[in-house]
């Protein structure tokens, strides 16, 4: 048998079998935060179900290259995937001058 990966390895198309064995289907996506090694979960292709199908980390048990096994059987309740909402990133406007400037031209007389 091959040797275990980490979830940090695993990819889209890799097949999901459940604890008796079964195929589930395949990983679509990836759930975690890669640079703090935080895994949350993996969203699902199941066979014969078009939805995309969420599992928590907490099911997933041994991973090996191209396959993720899971510690459960019973995949009827795992919930609808939902894909995180976008992060907002705050930058500031470069081409603005800082306040500390602002205020020393307002204060200048340079309004």
């Amino acid at each position: 048998m091959a040797d275990r990966v980490s979830w940090l390895q695993i990819e889209a198309g890799w097949k999901v079998v459940a604890a008796d064995g079964g195929t589930i289907g395949t990983v679509t996506e990836v759930a975690g935060d890669k640079e703090s090694d935080i895994f949350d979960g993996l969203a699902v292709t199941t066979t014969g179900d078009p939805q995309v199908r969420y599992v928590p980390g907490e099911v997933v048990g041994a991973i090996f290259v191209g396959q993720v096994t899971l510690t459960i059987a019973d995949t009827a309740r795992l919930e609808p995937f939902e894909a995180a909402p976008p992060e907002t990133v705050f930058r500031p406007d470069r081409e603005k001058p800082s306040l500390t400037t602002r205020l020393s031209r307002w204060l200048g007389g340079n309004r």
